[in-house]
Parts: C-alpha cells; structure tokens; sequence
C-alpha cells in the first residue's frame, strides 16, 4: 500500500506539531538518572492504579491524595515552567521544579501519614495542616498550567478569589465570603474541593481507561483502525476522506484528545486525502471534525462521561450514558461522511485504486483485534462495574497481542504500555484537581444556583434562548481547556440552568457535554482544526471554519435532544426508536447537500434553503415535523433525479 504511506509525517514532525497545540504533549526528554527517576515513577503510578483496582481503592481522601501527587511530582519533572526551558536547561530537570516535586510528594503522602488525626480534627486545622494545604492548592494550580494550559489555570484562580472576595461582589453574585482557612480547609481537607469528585473519578475509572488506550495502541490496534478504514471505504468516492471519518471515529475510542487524535490518524488520512484532490483546507477541517467527535462515540467517550455518572447520580450508570450518546453520536459521523461524499461528488473526486488498497483478506483475519473494544461494550452493557469492566479489557488486550508474532506483547512492550498509560493521565489528574477547586467553590457559595437563575433571568425565562446562552458559555470555556475540565466547569454552572427548566439531567448534561468538545473545531481558538492545518498545511482559520461547517450536526443535534429525548432513547419504543433513526439519517442527507450545495447535481441558492428547512424537520422527533420534512426531502430528491436526468440526456444530444 504504497500510496497511503507516502508523504505522512514523522514522528518527529508529529511530536512538534502535538507540542505545538496541545500542552499536554510538551515534555522534556529526560535522560540519566532523572530519566530513570521519572520511568520508575511512571510505573509506580500505573502498578498502584491497578492494585487498587484489583484489590480494592483505599479510603477516598488516601486514594485521592496518592493519585494527586504521583501526578503533580512527575508533572513538575516532566513538564517545564516554561517551553523555552526546554532547551536552555539541556533537558533535564532545574533546582525549583525537584523542589516542587519534592514538595508534591509531601503532599500526596500527608492524608496516608495523619489520616486519622486529620479525621479526628473535625475541620480543625494546625498551622502545619494549613500550611500543606496551601502548598497544596498553589501546587495544583501551576502544575495545570504546565500540563493543561492557562485558561484552566485562570479559571480556577478567579473561583478562588471570588470565594474570597463575596461580599464586595456586585448583586446576585454576593456572598458572605470565605476566610483563607476555610478556603485551604475546603480545598484540601474535604472531599468537596480538589479532593472531590473529579479527582475521584481520575483516580478510578479515567486512569484504567486510559491505560486501557495505551495497551490497545502497543497491539497495534491504531495502525488496524486505519487499514480497516481503507478497506471498508477506500474505493468509494472520495475514499480518504472516508476512510479519515472511520479511522478517527474509531481512534476517538482510545484518545481522549483531539488534538491527539487529528496528528496520528492525521498524518496518515491527510496526505491521502490532499493527494486525491481535496483541498487542503477541506482535508484538514474532515480530519479535524472526526477526530474531535471521537470524543462522542460510545462506548469509551473521553475522560468527561466517566465525570458525568458521578455529576447526575440518581441511578444513572455508565452504559445509560453510552447507549444514549450512540444515535446523536451516528448522525454527527452520518453527517461528516454525508457532506465529504458530496463535496466529492462536487469536484469530481476518485476512490483509491485497487493497487492502492490493502489485501483485504489480510485486513480481515486480524479483526480479532477489536475484540477488547466489542468486550467493554458487552460487560457494560450486562452491568459489569466501570472499574472491571476496563481491567478485563486490558487483560484482553494483552491475550489479543499474542495471536500475531507483529503485535505479541513480550515484557518491555508491557512496561512501556504502563508508563505511557500513566503518562497520559498525568494532564486529566491536573485537570480534574483544578476542576475541584472550581466545583468547591461553587457548593460552598451556591454560585451554581445564582448562576442558572441569572442564565434563565437573561434569557426571560424561555427555554431555547437559556440554551443558546448555556452554548456559547460551553464553546466559550471550552476553547483552550480540556473536556474534562471544561465539563466539570458548564455542567456546575450552566446545567442547572436547563435542568431548572424542566429538561432531563442526562440530556441537560449532554447538552453542555456536546458544546464543550467542539470548542475544540470552533474558530477562532479552534485547536484541532490548527493542529490539522498544520498537517495539511493550510490556512488555520479557513480550517477551522470548514470544520465547523462539517460538524453542523453537533450544532443542532443538541438541541434536537433537549427539545425531544427519543434522540437519546429516553422513553420511545423500538418501532419509535426505528423512525427517529431513518428521518434524522435522511435530514442529515438533505441538511449536509445544503451545507455543500451539491446532491446529484449543484443545488442553487433556494434548494439549498429549502433542504436546509426539510433536513431540520426530520431530525426533529415529531409526527407533523417528519411529514412535512419527508414532504420536502422527496420534492427535492425527485427534482435532483429529473434535472439530473435532463442534463445527461442534453449533454448526449450534444
């Protein structure tokens, strides 16, 4: 398959391009001894992870607390104070950050070392408690802005002053304030604060997952995405720019970054796309829409749905959230896939020759390699826990690896699969502590309440204006944060909002879940799209705005699901579910030809109106809005076919 390989990026070209958009990516590149140090701590923290998880977690505030500084300890010797440091130091760790490490590692050991005299206190704080309490908090926020990036960072620090500072706040955003004692003492000796729920669920069930991504990538399951891509949809029109929405999608399983996702299955579907006769803005914009809706697929969807078990409660598990995302989920993919076939349509666009596409004989015999991934979604399906669920697909993983002699597993590829799986939680450990420290903030001064009430005061207490405030609040904190952190934050302050307004919790939590993860595809701070346009080497911004277009679907779908729930199988029967799905597929076709103004032949400026119209009836779930969409999706089908008809029978008279 030589065509497919030529001119994708190197591994050094990819790690400039992660470095360059996603924080989490710019490490030093430790050698000698500290190299070793750093190794070592790696492995310590996956081996306790699992132990944990084999045997049982410890008390929340011990379990919470290791997780915390093993992660801020190889935080401040992985990451500098600054990228620039990276080269003036040699690359290797300055006096301040082993003093921060150190200082971190005092920290994730004093809950395990004066457990019970920290239970006993009742809240009381020595002056040695708040002392640690306040490195603590000051520890997480400088190692989120390394690993994460400021406007997290900032984030939380404004949630902290304003904490502070309640009673000079104007309004309905007064309260009584907190000391700095109490500040410390909720941040650090409560499970309400950083030690709270975000950091619980990083602690559990997002660790194991994202070790679960590192052991798949070691099988080579990464590299099987993408010749199962390219055999499934290679030699249809416009194939690679298929074969990139397949490949992403399933890629998006194991990554829980955009960013991520769009440079390794980027640097592969790109060049094949480009080369084809896409434009190199268009080609990076599909990349970049389908690797950031990874985030969307069931049944691993990012680090944020783990969170979001925890956030609704009420009996809520993982599997409901998963079997929910599934139809708005296909619609998104459905939607990408749709407008990408038309464009190429539009231009004139081939599929892969044969010569250029794998044996598909060979593709096939290796599909026991998404067997780990068939068997998360079969023990969450049959109530398995989250936590076991994920360790039974690592060891699966494993099983899987020694089949083919290519992907066997010996002892060094399992070493590495553990410190790559601990490296990459490194950034969502931050994240989620600096989550709490915002989630804290807003219990303590019932911050979210006054904020829904105020959303819902702005927007008149109407529902559809409430929800086009919470959007652009989500898009607006999501631009430069991760998911996690940019969820915990919309669904504390911008949920409650809807909720207030009568609509379900899992679709209120979808809702502000959707807007957050394609901030990342959302000019004009659109990371994904920017990570792809430089693979694709086009113009960032243009990008960034086809991206946007491409990802339509996630700009109405979660409207769809708020204003009707049979979107997400809430309360609709299987005959129900069966219509939803085919009127919302067949909207997805007439909306994506309005999008690039092609069907069967180019669509005017009316037709296109008149599809757009058609389109946003049938993906709505009601009986006189299918009617009349279906009405308008065959008026428009059958005018395609007979000027289409036309057209080729003038051209052979001519």
């Amino acid at each position: 398959m030589e065509t497919n390989q030529s001119n994708t990026l190197s591994a050094e070209e990819q790690q400039k391009l992660l470095e360059k958009y996603d924080p989490e990516a710019g490490t030093r590149k430790l050698t000698g001894i500290v190299g070793k140090i750093v190794f070592i701590g790696l492995l310590a923290f996956s081996l306790f992870q699992l132990y944990t998880a084999i045997f049982g977690i410890f008390t929340a505030q011990i379990q919470r607390t290791i997780h915390l500084g093993f992660a801020l300890t190889l935080i401040f010797l992985l990451f500098p104070a600054n990228r620039k440091s990276k080269k003036t130091h040699k690359l290797q760790v300055t006096w301040y950050d082993g003093l921060l490490a150190l200082l971190s590692i005092g920290v994730g050991l004093y809950w395990p070392i004066f457990f019970e005299k920290l239970v006993m206190s009742v809240g009381r704080l020595t002056t040695l408690d708040f002392i640690v309490g306040l490195i603590a908090i000051l520890l997480v926020l400088e190692a989120t802005r390394r690993a994460v990036g400021l406007p997290i960072t900032i984030i939380a620090i404004v949630f902290l002053l304003y904490g502070y500072f309640g009673p000079y706040m104007p309004g309905f955003l007064s309260h009584r304030g907190l000391s700095l004692e109490r500040l410390v003492q909720t941040m650090f000796f409560t499970t309400e604060g950083i030690l709270g729920t975000p950091l619980a669920v990083s602690s559990t069930f997002i660790f194991l997952f994202l070790l679960f991504g590192a052991f798949l990538v070691k099988t080579g399951v990464g590299q099987y995405f993408n010749d199962l891509a390219v055999s499934i949809a290679g030699r249809s029109t416009g194939g690679p720019a298929k074969v990139a929405i397949f490949s992403s999608a399933l890629q998006g399983t194991i990554s829980g970054s955009s960013v991520a996702n769009v440079v390794t299955s980027g640097s592969f579907t790109i060049p094949m796309m480009k080369k084809l006769g896409y434009k190199r803005e268009f080609a990076g914009a599909v990349e970049a829409a389908a690797s950031t809706g990874g985030q969307l697929m069931p049944p691993i969807m990012g680090a944020a749905a783990f969170l979001m078990v925890e956030f609704i409660g009420n009996g809520i598990t993982y599997w409901d959230i998963a079997k929910s995302a599934a139809i708005p989920a296909l619609l998104y993919f459905t939607g990408i896939w749709i407008m990408t076939h038309f464009e190429a349509k539009r231009i004139g666009l081939r599929g892969l020759t044969k010569e250029e596409m794998p044996n598909k004989k060979e593709v096939l015999k290796k599909l026991y390699l998404l067997s780990p991934i068939l068997a998360v979604i079969v023990l969450l399906m049959s109530g398995v826990i989250v936590t076991h669920a994920a360790l039974y697909a690592i060891l699966l993983a494993i099983i899987v690896g020694f089949i083919n002699k290519d992907t066997r597993m010996g002892p060094k590829k399992f070493v590495l699969a553990l410190v790559d799986g601990a490296r990459s939680a490194l950034g969502v450990a931050a994240a989620t502590a600096a989550a709490g420290i915002i989630v804290g903030i807003v219990t303590k001064t019932g911050l979210g309440l006054k904020l829904a009430n105020g959303l819902i005061d702005l927007a008149g207490g109407y529902l559809i204006p409430t929800l086009m405030l919470t959007m652009v609040a989500a898009i607006v904190l999501g631009m430069g944060s991760p998911t996690t952190a940019n969820y915990v934050i919309t669904s504390t302050i911008a949920a409650p909002a809807i909720i207030l307004l009568g609509v379900p919790d899992l679709s209120a939590h979808l809702f502000v879940f959707y807007f957050g993860i394609i901030a990342d595809i959302t000019p004009p701070v659109a990371l994904a799209a920017f990570a792809a346009a430089g693979v694709a080497g086009g113009e960032p911004l243009r990008t960034g705005i086809n991206s946007a277009k491409l990802a339509i679907a996630a700009f109405i779908i979660p409207y769809i699901f708020v204003l009707s729930p049979q979107l997400l199988m809430i309360d609709t029967t299987w005959t129900e579910l069966l219509w939803v799905i085919a009127t919302a597929l067949s909207g997805m076709i007439a909306i994506g030809a309005s999008i690039i103004g092609f069907w069967m032949r180019k669509l005017n400026i009316l037709e296109r109106a008149i599809s757009l119209i058609g389109g946003l009836l049938l993906i709505y779930p009601e009986g006189i809005s299918d009617t009349v969409g279906l009405i308008i999706f065959l008026g428009v089908f059958a005018s395609q076919v007979f000027f289409n008809r036309r057209d080729k029978g003038m051209s052979l008279k001519a």
